[in-house]
């Protein structure tokens, strides 16, 4: 990002021919697209320009966080680059601390009735809690445990921490 956009603001200065490259960058920014150069080096999105960069600065304080405070209580799933890799560490770790054998192993998810991440108090001793996954044409009902249809005009509906 900051070469491109080095480069874009020499371009529109003068001090540097235009190419193809910026020339659809600045029409990516103008029109709050989430430039081709930049989407090729994060995960998939359909997110807007301005929600893209949100989820990007909260997807570098989670990290940041990480590398300072250790991995955290509850995990910002959406926020990771390759989820699956994540859980694929978690199962790994279990089965080392319990000597089971991998390919023996399930996981398995709870989901719980908490919704706020300052709610979790702390790590379970394997495993994770995780936010950021959402139901897409239905809904979960907190108190019942269980998928319910969505309500009218509520198309996308946040899951509580799983």
């Amino acid at each position: 990002m900051k070469v491109t956009l080095t480069l874009l603001l020499k371009g529109l200065k003068g001090e540097i021919g235009m190419n193809d490259m910026l020339d659809a960058i600045a029409f990516s920014l103008y029109n709050n697209f989430l430039p081709k150069a930049w989407a090729d080096k994060a995960p998939q999105t359909e997110k807007s320009l301005g929600d893209w960069m949100q989820a990007l600065f909260r997807r570098d304080q989670q990290y940041i966080d990480w590398i300072k405070k250790g991995e955290p209580k509850c995990i910002w799933i959406s926020g990771l680059h390759y989820p699956g890799a994540y859980m694929t560490a978690l199962i790994q770790t279990c089965c080392r601390a319990q000597g089971w054998p991998l390919d023996k192993s399930i996981t398995y998810t709870v989901v719980t009735k908490m919704t706020d991440p300052a709610e979790i108090k702390k790590r379970p001793t394997f495993g994770c809690y995780m936010y950021g996954l959402f139901l897409e044409g239905a809904r979960w009902n907190i108190d019942k445990g269980c998928l319910e249809r969505q309500r009218p005009k509520e198309l996308i509906y946040e899951m509580p921490i799983i």
